[in-house]
């Protein structure tokens, strides 16, 4: 049987298909994953990087070298998609990594801004939630980190340029900007989640086909991969709990 946290991974993957050549950079148990699946199966020109300085395939052995100049060349260019965290997500993808309430004086301090607005501004950025709830996805995040499709279009070409948010999974299910207006779509759940369940979990209105699919079921040799090769250790698991 196809754990939760097996989808999630799949549906992490799926994120990079068909991107090429391009820089991978997951952050997270299951993104990581997912990114080394793809580039195991579908999307074998992805670029893996230790994080520092060096590219690695995906059994972590050595490819290359990845001086700094050409992993901003490659962030700056849109030959990069990230898969970035989020505390607050809203409707139009906007995301908060920095503070909870007002920014003069928030209840709850986090990460900061960090690299969200130079991510997202120049290169394909999608989004991984391991705990799908409404203080995630909020009706308006507390401070734009990430920045989402209003805000990008408001501040005109310069931002518009590389901007685009191809993905956000959850442990619940995973969903698309595939609309009119760039707002959040669901696109699938994962099998044993209903439609009602996102919906109650979601802190906006979610945009949404008529029937909802369920996430695409992993190939033998897709399980075989991550539960004998990536990850034999289950620590997929410890992020999306069966």
């Amino acid at each position: 049987m196809t754990s939760r946290a097996e989808y999630a991974v799949l549906a992490c993957a799926d994120a990079w298909r068909d991107n090429g050549e391009v820089l991978a950079s997951p952050m997270g148990t299951v993104p990581s994953i997912g990114a080394r699946l793809a580039r195991l199966t579908f999307s074998p020109d992805l670029l893996l990087t230790d994080g520092e300085a060096l590219l690695v395939g995906p059994d972590g052995r050595v490819e290359g070298w990845l001086p700094y100049r050409q992993h901003l060349a490659l962030a700056t260019g849109g030959r990069r998609h990230v898969m970035m965290g989020a505390s607050q997500l809203d409707r139009f993808g906007n995301q908060n990594i920095s503070c909870i309430g007002d920014w003069e004086r928030p209840t709850r301090q986090l990460l900061g801004v960090r690299g969200a607005p130079v991510n997202t501004l120049n290169n394909p950025t999608s989004y991984w939630v391991p705990q799908h709830s409404r203080r995630v996805f909020v009706e308006r995040v507390d401070m734009v980190c990430g920045v989402g499709y209003d805000s990008a279009a408001a501040a005109g070409p310069s931002a518009t340029r590389y901007h685009r948010i191809p993905r956000v999974v959850s442990n619940l299910g995973v969903f698309d900007f595939a609309t009119p207006d760039h707002s959040m779509r669901l696109a699938s759940v994962h099998p044993g989640v209903t439609v009602e369940e996102v919906l109650d979990a979601t802190g906006f209105e979610l945009a949404r086909p008529d029937e909802v699919p369920y996430t695409r079921e992993p190939t033998a040799e897709e399980l075989r991969l991550i539960r004998e090769v990536i990850d034999p250790q289950g620590l997929r698991d410890r992020e999306v709990p069966a």
